[in-house]
């Protein structure tokens, strides 16, 4: 754990008792303040209070005696409206923060031969993969390295921190949004598409957003930021423009002059007064397709941008074990393969996974996004079978029409004995793949239980069946 510093003796209110609250709950406490924490769910009020943390009611608090809000990152901080203790924060003149900005004014406050290296990354699609591919690369290279965030464990909940360490942080725009003083020594903005729009209100929002990850870089510091999308591409322009820090250009498809990118698989170092080939990224079997040659130029940018040698990383990229619900195979049965790609929750990160197949079983559903599938038409002659669940279904079943053959499924089990069927009846090599498009909050926590239910649901076709009496 780290302890937050900057709040000692003070009152700091903490609202949402999910992961983040309550680890940054722990953290404020062993760091010297006091803490009152709310949830609107009984549940998870009543899980604080057996812990034996203190639970007081905000919405009849005296909020003056708050120095703080710690809000957690899926509460609404603006749209589409501001929650109720957002109000009361600003009517009683509280400032309202995230627990990366708590981490950040830790690490601020910290003696500086005590501060860590920090890589934050961002993102719309390849977040979760990129920042564990950092991770890795770190580690192989014998560095104390600390993976958190919006991925696995909660910032807070990280080891202490101290001057050799490295923390690589996946950071949502959720999390941006509440964080002011976070100074990263790189910075990974890897692309942007349309995203969480009615959380931020417009595409624009959600650009802001993702572009406070830059807030605190200067000279010494290093942005990598892929250019593959318009929206990256100007606001590399923008950045570069201000000349405040070392710019390293990303691409998966084009070459440039200075920076990191890879053309046909191939990674190139372009960082230093020559272009360098760098690796065969067609060996790398985590690392399938042209999103994750993104994924690589990205990570190998950050690893080589705190120090750490380019062949080293490159060891790193051809040794990386992959992402568990991300173009995960879960099991093959007979010529059938399962492929678990839960954490494609929009159409965009879709994509990736679908354009790595000739043909394929798709299982798709869950609760949309804005424009649903309709960008994915061009795949649609792959699929040779559509499963459809969630409240998406109906949807995506109209724009499929005519185009695929859909069934109508429900649920996850359900999708994937239907699709095993079909894949299986073809005879020929095949790939059963859930790719979702959509976020999974209809009938899951969180896409890794959707994940793990479509293993479940693989492991179920296998089992043999109970013999009668």
């Amino acid at each position: 754990m780290i302890p937050v510093r900057g709040f000692e003796d003070k009152t700091v209110a903490v609202f949402g008792l999910g992961r983040t609250g309550l680890t940054a709950a722990r953290a404020l406490i062993a760091g010297g303040a006091q803490v009152a924490l709310w949830d609107e769910k009984e549940a998870s009020r009543e899980a604080a209070a057996a812990e034996g943390l203190p639970v007081v009611d905000l919405s009849t608090a005296d909020w003056s005696r708050f120095a703080a809000l710690m809000l957690s990152p899926g509460v609404p901080l603006t749209h589409p409206k501001p929650h109720w203790t957002v109000d009361k924060a600003k009517e009683a003149g509280v400032e309202i923060l995230g627990d990366v900005e708590l981490f950040a004014r830790t690490v601020n406050a910290a003696p500086e031969h005590k501060k860590p290296k920090i890589i934050a990354i961002t993102g719309t699609n390849g977040k979760s993969t990129t920042t564990a591919l950092i991770g890795h690369l770190c580690q192989q290279a014998g560095r104390d390295t600390r993976v958190g965030g919006n991925i696995g464990a909660g910032i807070l909940g990280l080891e202490d921190m101290h001057g050799g360490a490295v923390y690589v942080l996946e950071l949502s725009s959720y999390q941006l949004d509440l964080t002011s003083s976070l100074h990263a020594d790189a910075t990974v903005l890897l692309n942007l598409s349309p995203d969480h729009i009615d959380r931020h209100g417009s595409m624009e929002g959600y650009i802001a957003a993702k572009r406070r990850i830059f807030l605190n870089q200067g000279k010494g510091d290093t942005a990598i930021i892929g250019v593959d999308d318009p929206w990256c591409q100007q606001i590399c322009t923008e950045i570069t423009a201000a000349n405040r820090r070392t710019i390293w250009p990303i691409s998966a498809g084009k070459a440039m002059g200075r920076g990191v990118y890879a053309l046909q698989g191939v990674l190139y170092d372009a960082t230093g007064e020559r272009v360098t080939e760098m690796a065969d990224l067609l060996r790398a079997r985590s690392l399938p397709g042209r999103h994750n040659w993104q994924n690589a130029a990205a990570a190998y940018a950050a690893a080589i941008a705190i120090g750490i040698p380019p062949q080293q990383a490159v060891e790193g990229l051809m040794t990386f074990p992959g992402l568990a619900h991300r173009m995960e195979t879960v099991g093959k049965i007979g010529k059938v393969a399962f492929v678990n790609d839960s954490k494609a929750t929009n159409a965009d990160a879709a994509r990736q996974a679908m354009s790595s197949y000739p043909k394929f079983y798709w299982i798709a559903g869950g609760v949309p996004k804005a424009g649903g599938i309709a960008n994915l038409v061009d795949l649609f002659p792959r699929v040779a079978g559509a499963y459809l669940i969630g409240q998406a279904a109906q949807e995506f079943g109209q724009t499929l029409e005519g185009k695929a053959p859909v069934k109508q499924c429900g649920d996850i089990e359900s999708a994937v004995a239907a699709a095993y069927a079909d894949a299986a009846a073809s005879g020929q090599d095949a790939i059963v793949l859930l790719s979702p498009a959509c976020a999974s909050f209809d009938q899951f926590s969180d896409f890794e239980a959707r994940g793990e239910a479509f293993r479940a649901a693989v492991n179920g076709l296998v089992k043999p069946k109970a013999k009668r009496a």
